[in-house]
């Protein structure tokens, strides 16, 4: 086994000297004198110009990111400055300037007021120190520059843009025998259902006995090494086992060619947030209700087995029907994202200002990347509600502005601003539900399900 890729940020200068915070793993901190902050610096009158929540970091070993977060006196990439607020801004007036990343590399230094970080990584030769040539798993093109000392699997940008032509090429394979592509050798796609950034899921019918399920493809932004597959399935292997009317089951899955793929429960509704289209926007309070009671079901009966699931929005939330025709809620997705970003396949995504879902993150989440807790869940699904009912997002993000920095500073507002039609004791569970200071408003999903139905 390959010994893993480390970044380590050791303080040179400033109080802390000597101090060291080694990150083996995928992972997001912000640094700071807030309380909350990992690695914190000194709240005392020597680190007056370090912000609260003064810049964010994203790693995932071997390589690692910084972002100032609109700070009052600016980070410092090797004496050159990357972001900083004007000095007659509000930290919430700094969240409109564009304070762009930076890539760090082996010896880079991180100033941030008196305190100086420096950075090591240590990465394992690809190979095990024997250079071969990258190339793409799917059409064989070179891409060392794009996998640089990663090992492992990898589909280059190219085949990544289009997953359709990857899942049919995946078939073909399978049809010709290829052992570790048997549980979907007999389906054939009948068309694609949605996309995103890891992937897209389609419509397929199985050949023998005309069932349909939906068929899903991960493509890792990152070469895929045997490590982080195993890792992956190892943890998306939880998810099989969570068995409920409200959850999408997850039947087969497995890795070919730089590519996950499962096959899934498919629900012919699609998801919440196309209803939601359909019906101009919004829906009334009486039919989103029980929808959500029923996503509390799932995600509550998930949660008591120990699975979070770390990525909710509407179109995770899909639509089936009972034997009445009465809509029946889904979760999806359980565990698969979050499991996909900890094993470092998504690559380094979460800072940039469209990545991930920052409309339904609580700012735990933020904080505190891994030790997401059943909490960050009720938290999502009752902003999901909140957007639903209203047509508006519980914090508002202005064009330009740093989304993560509104997470970590905004409170969401209370939703009866937006619409104050909406029943009074309704509107007083969701904003309970949707504090953050000091502690979410519902801790589990029972509490807030049991809320909402009374």
């Amino acid at each position: 086994m390959t010994r893993p890729a480390t970044v380590t940020l050791r303080v040179v200068k400033g109080r802390k000297e000597g101090t060291e915070h080694v990150f083996a793993e995928r992972t997001t901190c912000v640094l700071g004198r807030a309380a909350d902050c990992d690695p914190r610096l000194p709240d005392d009158e020597h680190h007056r110009t370090v912000s609260r929540h003064h810049c964010l970091l994203d790693i995932n070993p071997p390589d690692a990111r910084v972002r100032d977060l609109g700070s009052l006196n600016g980070t410092y990439v090797n004496g050159t400055k990357i972001g900083q607020r004007q000095a007659h801004q509000t930290p919430t007036e700094g969240m409109a300037e564009s304070h762009p990343e930076h890539d760090l590399t082996d010896g880079d230094e991180i100033r941030i007021g008196e305190t100086v970080f420096r950075v090591a990584i240590d990465a394992p030769a690809r190979d095990g120190g024997t250079r071969r040539l990258a190339r793409c798993a799917q059409c064989g093109r070179k891409v060392d520059d794009e996998v640089g000392e990663r090992a492992g699997e990898y589909v280059c940008a190219a085949c990544q843009s289009d997953p359709s032509a990857v899942l049919r090429v995946l078939l073909e394979v399978a049809r010709n025998g290829r052992t570790d592509l048997a549980v979907i050798s007999d389906y054939e796609p009948l068309r694609e259902l949605g996309r995103g950034g890891m992937g897209a899921v389609h419509l397929a019918r199985h050949r023998r006995t005309g069932e349909e399920v939906a068929l899903k493809v991960m493509l890792p932004k990152v070469a895929a090494s045997t490590d982080a597959c195993a890792r992956f399935l190892r943890e998306i292997g939880l998810t099989r086992a969570l068995r409920h009317p409200n959850i999408v089951s997850l039947r087969d899955s497995g890795f070919a060619d730089g590519t996950f793929f499962f096959t899934l429960e498919y629900c012919p509704g699609g998801g919440l947030d196309g209803m939601v289209r359909r019906r101009g926007g919004r829906l009334p309070v009486e039919e989103a209700v029980p929808i959500f009671l029923q996503a509390l079901d799932g995600l509550a009966h998930a949660h008591e087995q120990g699975v979070v699931h770390r990525d909710l929005s509407p179109s995770n939330i899909l639509l089936s029907e009972n034997e009445v025709g009465s809509p029946v809620a889904k979760v999806a997705d359980f565990g698969l994202a979050k499991a996909f970003d900890q094993a470092g396949l998504s690559g380094l995504t979460r800072t940039g200002t469209a990545a991930g879902k920052p409309w339904y993150i609580p700012r735990q989440q933020v904080i505190n990347f891994r030790a997401a807790s059943p909490a960050v869940d009720t938290w999502a699904l009752a902003a999901c509600l909140y957007q639903v009912i209203s047509g508006h997002w519980p914090r508002e993000f202005p064009r330009g502005k740093d989304p993560w920095r509104v997470v970590l500073e905004t409170p969401a507002t209370p939703i009866r601003r937006h619409d104050p039609g909406i029943p009074r004791a309704l509107a007083e569970v969701i904003d309970h539900a949707l504090q953050e200071r000091p502690a979410i408003g519902f801790q589990t999903a029972a509490e807030l399900r049991d809320a909402l139905s009374s």
